[in-house]
């Protein structure tokens, strides 16, 4: 099945880090860009991060996760990663990665909790 696959998110504190990855089954990553979006409850989905090109392209945050969120790529692996550090109770959402100008199906996502 052609899917991309997320992992890595879990449960942690405030001013806590986790690092999500987005591995590709099926599809390939570096010829194309990707997005990082997220989904909290009760809010619309908003894009976080945005990378031209998986392969070397620009890099684009979102005002509200700029100075804690880092995007960065393993070409081998065909996979793009989300360093998230300083977590705060904000950042509770399933997030998902998005491949352009090319998409694929939509994963499942991974769930981060960011709580006390």
């Amino acid at each position: 099945q052609v899917r991309v696959v997320e992992s890595g998110g879990g449960l942690v504190q405030p001013g806590g880090s986790l690092r999500l990855s987005c591995a590709g089954s099926g599809v390939t990553f570096n010829k194309y860009g990707m997005r990082w979006y997220r989904l909290a409850p009760g809010k619309e989905r908003e894009l976080i991060v945005s990378i031209s090109r998986v392969g070397g392209g620009s890099i684009n945050y979102a005002d509200s996760v700029k100075g804690g969120f880092t995007i960065s790529v393993d070409n081998a692996k065909n996979t793009v990663f989300l360093q998230m550090n300083s977590l705060q109770p904000e950042d509770t959402a399933v997030y998902y990665c998005h491949r352009f100008p090319a998409p694929v199906n939509w994963g499942w996502g991974t769930q981060v909790t960011v709580s006390s």
